[in-house]
């Protein structure tokens, strides 16, 4: 295993042509909506918070495909394309009295096979996908070891894998919680039907970055928290991985079997390097003066989060503003707002598209995103989902 270290260069910025106006652009609404999930010990599941979808297209039925959406300790769920829950698989329980609990924070699919990012446990595990009654089955290789933990204490301090996003046959880019840092790793096949995971490489990110007027500067983090990625998607055709630095903006980095290439920031966030410090006493980043507009005309709001790709074209949840973001010829912003019958969608952490036909309700495609405030709440708890929007409702110009 080898680690890579990509020293801070000047940022690369995106050539943004033509932006269109959010007003004059369609604003789609969701056709369907999932149940509402509830992050409660006494909810069913248990501490369910929807974070990131994935879709598999079931090759011989796409009517039948399936919606993958990751609960963090609720585990994993399944939907039909009609938004009902069809499979459940749990997170893995605490190993021991202090240890955590499995926490399934992102997935994706290659294949016949989810992946998903387990961050309480820092482990990569995986999920035969069926068309038939055992949806999900678990695969995972018994003896997995961490990605990024030495040893099984430091599990427990959760700098764990986080985002996650699988292509190029058997790859898998995932992120580290509180760390500007990736990992590729490779699928491999176990005894018994089983798939493990190879570490491949590691890739140290910025974390200091030369502003225009020369100056170094750092995004306000919590204490001893580095500037991490989450949203992650692999664009196969084009060999790059597309990464969200959720308080700096998006990378765009080639990747091979080998390794990955030279990174380069190509869209940054609109408070790209707005001074600020954070303050213990109300654990927030606190202005430290007005921001210098170094990238006023970014429709990225932090946190840069999930990534989806259609055609290539790429497309990123604006968390901050409850916005979405596509890269083109033209670059979009739109928000998912009520209507038929459905919720508008807020705060939205994770995003998946598919291009393929999926049946008359969705003929050019799917975009399943995370909604982070689900209406209506549980009471005084607050509820997660994803949402189901027509590919062709997509705004594009």
């Amino acid at each position: 295993m080898s680690i890579a270290r990509f020293l801070p260069i000047p940022a690369v910025a995106v050539l943004l042509l033509g932006a269109t106006p959010a007003d004059a652009a369609c604003q789609p609404s969701p056709v369907l909506q999932t149940r509402a999930f509830v992050d409660d010990g006494a909810a069913d599941p248990a501490n369910a918070d929807a974070d990131d979808p994935a879709i598999w297209v079931n090759p011989r039925h796409p009517e039948r495909s399936v919606v993958l959406g990751a609960l963090k300790e609720g585990g994993l769920a399944a939907f039909d394309l009609s938004a009902r829950q069809i499979a459940h698989v749990p997170a893995p329980p605490k190993p021991g009295p202090d240890a955590a609990p499995g926490r399934f924070n992102n997935v994706d699919v290659i294949g016949d096979l989810a992946v998903v990012s387990d961050r309480g446990r820092d482990r990569i595990r995986v999920y035969r996908i069926s068309a038939g009654p055992d949806v999900l089955t678990d695969v995972t290789d018994l003896a997995a070891k961490p990605v990024f933990s030495a040893t099984e204490s430091d599990v427990d301090d959760q700098r764990t894998v986080y985002g996650l996003a699988a292509g190029l046959g058997r790859l898998v880019v995932t992120t580290q919680r509180h760390e500007a840092r990736l990992a590729l790793l490779r699928l491999v096949d176990k005894p018994g039907g089983k798939i493990g995971t190879e570490v491949v490489t590691k890739l140290d990110m910025p974390s200091v970055f030369t502003l225009p007027n020369g100056k170094s500067w750092s995004p306000c983090e919590e204490p001893g928290e580095g500037p991490q990625f989450e949203g992650t998607v692999i664009d196969s055709a084009n060999r790059v991985v597309y990464t969200a630095q959720e308080d700096v903006g998006i990378w765009r980095i080639p990747l091979g079997e080998a390794g990955f290439g030279k990174p380069a920031l190509i869209d940054k966030v609109r408070s790209f390097g707005l001074p600020q410090h954070y303050d213990a006493a109300t654990e927030t980043c606190v202005d430290d003066g007005p921001d210098p507009g170094f990238d006023i005309h970014s429709k990225l709001t932090a946190d840069a989060e999930g990534l989806a790709l259609d055609h290539g074209t790429l497309l990123a949840s604006s968390q901050g503003d409850s916005r979405f973001v596509r890269y083109g010829r033209s670059t979009v912003d739109f928000r998912i707002v009520a209507g038929r019958g459905t919720d508008s969608v807020e705060h939205s952490d994770g995003a998946t598209i598919s291009t393929a036909y999926l049946g008359p309700r969705f003929p050019r495609g799917l975009l399943v995103v995370h909604d982070g405030e689900r209406r209506p709440a549980a009471g005084d708890l607050p509820t997660t989902g994803f949402a189901f929007v027509p590919l062709q409702d997509v705004p594009t110009k």
